[in-house]
């Protein structure tokens, strides 16, 4: 059950003017009028334990005896770390090891379970439950946290300087009203009645039924979501593939956007900016990539101009934030029973503001490991920038390529 948020305050403004018998009954009151999980829900609320308002849920009851005497402020038992303050230090000495972060910081964080804990403290003579290690270790200023991803690795020293040409050249094609799109292959997804993370409403006590393992059906295979975001119009084209996330399929990718929804938005465009991660299928070492790419530019006419994101900065790719968390979060906690469903999920995806996304599906085959000769790059009408010409270069569609169109 969610919290009430209006329980806090109530309690803090009741709380001053009962005794202690008289706050653990209101707090029974409250849990029993809210039902199932409403124990827990009172217990955040009024920082009563829940063993203490299931014993006033008894009194409530009548199958306790009423009290006459009201005890003191202060009175009750006292905290094990009051008795025996030693207790704080051993249990910061066991955890102090395996701690992480800033030492100053006010918030400490253990990857020690609390009954390791409790054990380890019970061997050095400390008799303690595992929920009184928690509350201790809150005392302390601990908590439980995951991982969080900030860390990039190490920096290249062109990075910012990167950063700001991508910046330079989206802008000048905007300016011109030309198209400029960001790339990328979304995480490819189980395909079947497998857990999605992320919760949905359903009835209650009505979950939706998963496989208890996800081994993933040969015969489905998994789907493979490459993504086409058009920066200046907010839109986005996914290519569900089915088979593997290679060069070839990348471009092919990029070529159905050019057909379903790039060619009639810029009807007299005779330029393409590429945003692009610096590895995966559309990675700037990739030769196969750069050949698709000459083969897409001799179809369509259209000078590509490809700006690769440093390494181990994918994160910054537009792509990832205006396109794909969006779809990650309208089929959270739906199973992607089927290729169609996800292409259905992907389609439905929109945004507060305006992103509207088509998909497909690709059932085509895209076989590994293709090799592109040195014979076959020399074909490629290839221009590196004079600005990390590795990162940054222009396909021209070839003579012989037009002419063959």
């Amino acid at each position: 059950m969610e919290s009430d948020p209006a329980l806090p305050q109530r309690y803090l403004l009741l709380f001053p003017h009962l005794s202690e018998r008289q706050r653990r009954l209101v707090a029974a009151a409250d849990a029993k009028e809210r039902g199932r999980g409403g124990v827990s829900s009172v217990a955040r609320a009024s920082g009563i334990s829940r063993p203490t308002i299931h014993k006033a849920l008894r009194e409530l009851e009548g199958s306790a005896p009423v009290p006459t005497r009201i005890r003191q402020p202060g009175g009750g038992r006292k905290k094990l770390w009051i008795k025996v303050p030693e207790i704080l230090c051993e249990l910061e000495g066991l955890v102090d090891p395996d701690s992480r972060g800033d030492p100053m910081s006010p918030l400490r964080w253990t990857c020690k379970s609390t009954r390791q804990l409790a054990e380890a403290l019970a061997s050095r003579g400390y008799s303690v439950s595992h929920p009184t290690v928690a509350e201790m270790l809150h005392h302390l200023g601990y908590s439980l946290q995951a991982n969080a991803k900030t860390l990039e690795g190490s920096q290249h020293p062109d990075r910012d300087a990167q950063f700001r040409y991508i910046q330079r050249r989206v802008k000048d094609r905007l300016a011109r009203s030309l198209p400029v799109v960001s790339v990328d292959t979304k995480k490819k997804e189980l395909v079947g009645r497998f857990k999605n993370g992320g919760r949905e409403w359903q009835p209650a006590g009505q979950p939706e039924p998963v496989n208890v393992h996800d081994f993933p059906d040969p015969g489905v295979g998994k789907a493979i979501p490459y993504g086409v975001y058009d920066v200046s119009q907010d839109l986005g084209w996914v290519n569900v593939g089915r088979d593997h996330d290679t060069a070839s399929f990348a471009v092919e990718s990029i070529r159905r956007w050019w057909v379903r929804m790039g060619s009639p938005r810029y009807p007299h465009a005779d330029k393409l900016l590429i945003c692009a991660d610096g590895g995966g299928s559309n990675g700037y070492r990739t030769r196969l990539w750069k050949w698709e790419l000459q083969r897409f530019a001799d179809e369509t006419g259209l000078e590509a101009t490809v700006c690769h994101f440093p390494p181990g900065t994918s994160k910054w790719n537009k792509i990832e934030h205006r396109l794909f968390n969006h779809i990650a979060m309208n089929w959270r906690g739906r199973p992607l029973t089927s290729h169609r469903v996800v292409v259905d999920l992907i389609g439905a995806t929109t945004s507060e503001s305006g992103l509207r996304v088509e998909a497909e599906l690709d059932d085509r085959k895209y076989p590994t490991q293709v090799a592109v000769s040195d014979e076959q790059m020399g074909q490629i009408e290839l221009r590196p920038h004079r600005f990390h010409g590795e990162w940054n270069y222009t396909i021209r569609p070839s003579k012989a390529g037009m002419a063959l169109g």
